[in-house]
């Protein structure tokens, strides 16, 4: 561990994630609604095919498929991102500090209605604190130089 956390300091500070086993998404395209290619009233977010006699219920072949459980993902990298890290909605720095012990496994995004100000105040608090900001340069403006 203590190499692990020497390689973390001297990559700039930035923390990195934990190891993890390899993320796989067993279907990366969306389940599309029935008939929303042939229909524009007919969106494409997913419904389940109810008819007593639809052909996509039945399963027919050549239909689009089905969701099912099955197709989850595996419960250790579920909602973890690329990167490795899981992502935690923070509005201000209090509940910034929650992730202080949890900084390998959690990286923090600023909610939207979050104001620059204190965004500015909660990205030097995760500095301080060695936290990973997904969108720490969202709503920043260029500095004026002086």
């Amino acid at each position: 561990e203590r190499s692990s956390r020497a390689a973390t300091m001297a990559a700039g500070g930035a923390p990195t994630p934990l190891p993890h086993k390899k993320i796989v998404k067993k279907k990366t395209n969306k389940f599309k609604r029935h008939q929303s290619d042939e229909y524009v009233k007919v969106k494409e977010s997913w419904r389940r095919p109810r008819g007593i006699d639809s052909r996509q219920r039945k399963k027919a072949k050549g239909l689009t498929l089905l969701v099912n459980v099955g197709y989850g993902s595996d419960k250790k990298t579920r909602h973890m991102l690329p990167s490795g890290f899981y992502k935690m909605v923070v509005a201000n720095v209090k509940e910034l500090e929650m992730l202080l012990m949890q900084n390998r496994t959690y990286a923090a995004e600023i909610a939207h209605n979050v104001s620059a100000r204190k965004r500015k105040a909660i990205i030097e608090r995760a500095a301080q604190l060695n936290i990973k900001v997904l969108n720490a340069g969202a709503k920043l403006k260029a500095e004026e130089n002086e």
